[in-house]
């Protein structure tokens, strides 16, 4: 007769008596000399049951009844675990991923070596970090409105910024950063209480750090302006101080477009001087220096500076609704700025998407703007990672975007356009000669290839679709492909703010160009909203040593230095569109006339590096021996004022001779609050106030020094 008999053992485990007992069988009694079977091999696995993202927790395994005491170990089945669930070492210790797994808690199994059917487990849940916080501040967006920016680690997606305890609504910018928005109560002033908390599992609070609630400053103000219109004003620095940056931006969000008029034809008016280019760059000018809707503007001139076309090519008319164009879907979504500038006769003309008709047999289209379309406008030649660094192969190796088979696709699919009618309606013909400027391109059916084509990424468009049908799928596969946030983002960045961002900066930017936070993409108020207001941007509002910035390109100079000064058009013609012509010719000289570029590479590359160094600042492109002395030149036209058609008042008797007449230094402090955000480094200062003192008895001449000097100084001439 067999007999159930309990077998138990005793030992230490990681400093704790651990006895097991195991059943065990007999068939007899042991007087009448009956054996026992051996004992069945057991594994046991102990240790914390909870373990935090970025640390680590050590497991054992006991293995009982063998001699052998070797295990091996698995996460979820999978031997040493894997990036999506953890790791485990052969001693049992346990590395959790990245972030909380999507199977959680994780199971951990070590199983004997000796006897690989028996094992034991032990669940262990992944808890989120505990955050830290390093530092908070709280700059003011609008009356009561502030920005809370939260400097530490540990932060999770998910995680809250608290203020006194209460949970604001939060964006995760990364792991070391939060920002929040914060309403005070009326007449808040003083310091706020900040902490963050991580969300579940395993919710935890830092510690607390007090911020104090801080007003836009004049210099804030300042350096905002050089960002986000042609230049700072004493009037403007004051409207974004009262409103703050915040709602500033949401004010200008809602400013009409100033839209240039068109440029008559049949004659050409007189001052075109029989070519209409002159005429366009004018109206530019105008709009620039004067128009409410500075923001839309600038960003204009920056989508102008990424989608180039060029008077060089494209006469004067086509050119300012062209430029119309930027200043009405500056704030649209960059799938609308795709179409338009696609459908543009302008760009049309000068990449040759105008009257491509469908190929002969064995012929390919014409391949211009579909090449240019992805290399400069939306992809860039190489795959990007969303931070905007390069991906790689195996071999180290950059990874081409797309084939030429890819060009060919595209360029099939964009044949069959022309100019519409003249009212703007489709036109039976091809080529159709209208020269209809103010609308869209229309398509010929008949002259539109109608096979299939293969596009980026394995797409295939079917045969027999209409042409507006194969624009749209095309171009909606551009738009979405991967590379186009970081890439589009990252020229953005270095027209508005800086030349040289970093990874992280572009990431956060290319993230809201991704989703805007209620599932759109390419929402150009989200992606200037996050350019603008990002850490990075809004550094050096504080702290002039901040890295960032970038040169001031030629036309932002003078309209820098012209708004700044308050000049005001003298020409006779002063209310005509005309009237700001002769300021290309300063502009010419160095190497920027407005919509005029040389090529369809803009007047600087985004990828231009300063020689001898690993610096990537493109506006140094045009930056040479000769043009600094150019710039001189143009400075003391400026003081002087030797700008053909404008003035500024710098004699004895404006604010500013009385101020240099009686005090130089607040001379050059005033000057500098508006140039240069107040930023001006103390012994250049103390250098200019000391030589404009040697100036006696002619305080027009101070001023004219002091401006001369401050406007040719390189911490003018580099946007901070």
């Amino acid at each position: 007769m067999l007999q159930k008999t309990l077998r138990c053992i005793s030992f230490g485990l990681a400093g704790v008596l651990v006895s097991l007992c195991v059943p065990g069988c007999s068939t007899g009694s042991s007087s009448s000399g009956s054996t026992t079977a051996a004992p069945q091999v057991q594994v046991i696995v102990t240790g914390p049951g909870q373990v935090r993202l970025g640390s680590n927790v050590q497991l054992y395994a006991a293995v009982a009844n063998t001699a052998s005491t070797s295990v091996t170990w698995e996460v979820n089945s999978t031997p040493g675990g894997s990036a999506a669930t953890g790791t485990i070492s052969s001693s049992g210790l346990y590395t959790p991923p990245a972030t909380i797994p999507s199977t959680n808690p994780v199971t951990i199994t070590a199983g004997s070596v000796a006897s690989p059917t028996i094992s034991g487990s032990l669940s262990v849940t992944v808890q989120n970090p505990v955050p830290i916080v390093a530092s908070a501040t709280a700059n003011t967006t609008g009356n009561t409105s502030y920005l809370v920016d939260v400097v530490g680690s540990s932060f999770v997606s998910g995680a809250t910024v608290q203020v006194a305890g209460t949970a604001l609504t939060t964006t995760f910018v990364s792991a070391t950063e939060l920002q929040a928005t914060y309403t005070a109560a009326a007449g808040q002033a003083g310091n706020i209480s900040v902490s963050v908390s991580n969300p579940n599992p395993g919710s935890a609070t830092s510690g607390s750090v007090n911020a104090l609630l801080q007003q836009t400053t004049a210099a804030a103000a300042a350096r905002f302006l050089d960002q986000v219109s042609f230049g700072p004003t004493a009037a403007t620095i004051t409207q974004v101080q009262q409103l703050g940056l915040n709602a500033y931006l949401a004010q200008q969000f809602k400013v009409a477009p100033t839209l240039e008029p068109d440029i008559p034809v049949n004659p050409y008016p007189t001052p075109c001087l029989n070519a209409s280019y002159p005429c366009a760059e004018s109206e530019w000018w105008q709009v620039a220096l004067t128009g409410n809707d500075q923001l839309r503007q600038r960003v204009a001139l920056a989508l102008s500076e990424i989608w180039v076309t060029s008077t060089a090519t494209v006469p004067g008319e086509g050119m300012t609704p062209y430029m119309n164009l930027f200043a009405k879907d500056a704030f649209g979504n960059y799938r609308t700025i795709m179409q338009d500038v696609t459908l543009s006769p302008a760009m049309g003309i000068y990449l040759n998407m105008l009257n491509s008709n469908k190929p002969a047999t064995g012929q390919i289209a014409n391949e211009n703007y579909p090449r240019e379309l992805m290399q400069l406008f939306t992809l860039g030649l190489n795959l990007i990672n969303e931070d905007g660094t390069a991906q790689t192969d195996a071999s180290g190796n950059p990874i081409p975007t797309y084939a030429e088979a890819d060009v060919q696709g595209f360029a099939r699919a964009y044949t069959g356009w022309t100019f519409s009618n003249a009212d703007g309606s489709a036109p039976t013909k091809f080529p159709n000669n209208t020269n209809a400027w103010d609308y869209p391109m229309q398509a010929v059916a008949a002259n539109h290839d109608g096979g299939s084509k293969n596009i980026l990424g394995g797409q295939v468009l079917p045969a027999s679709q209409a042409a507006q049908q194969d624009l749209a799928a095309s171009l909606d596969d551009i738009f979405n492909h991967p590379n186009i946030g970081p890439f589009v983002c990252r020229q953005l960045i270095q027209h508005l703010v800086s030349s040289n961002p970093s990874p992280q900066y572009v990431s956060r930017v290319a993230a809201v160009f991704a989703n805007n936070g209620n599932g759109v993409r390419g929402d150009m108020q989200a992606i200037l909203t996050a350019i603008l207001l990002d850490p990075e941007a809004r550094a050096a509002d504080t702290n002039s040593a901040a890295p960032g910035g970038h040169l001031r390109e030629p036309v932002l100079y003078i309209t820098n230095v012209m708004r700044a000064l308050g000049f005001t058009a003298t020409d006779p013609n002063a209310g005509a569109d005309y009237a700001y012509m002769s300021l290309s010719n300063y502009a010419n000289n160095l190497s920027e006339r407005p919509e005029r570029s040389g090529s369809v590479f803009n007047f600087f590359p985004p990828s231009y590096v300063i020689p001898s160094t690993t610096i990537n600042a493109p506006e140094f492109g045009l930056e040479n021996t000769a043009s600094v002395i150019l710039r001189l030149s143009l400075a003391d036209s400026f003081v002087n004022n030797k700008i053909s058609g404008f003035t500024v008042d710098l004699s004895a008797t404006s604010s500013l001779g009385v101020m240099a007449a009686s005090n130089p230094g607040q001379l050059v402090d005033t000057l500098a609050a508006t140039l240069m955000h107040s930023q001006l480094p103390t012994n250049i200062r103390t250098a200019i106030v000391n030589h404009i003192t040697t100036i006696t008895n002619n305080p027009a001449m101070r001023v004219r020094v002091a401006v001369y000097l401050l406007i040719t100084s390189s911490n003018y001439k580099v946007i901070s």
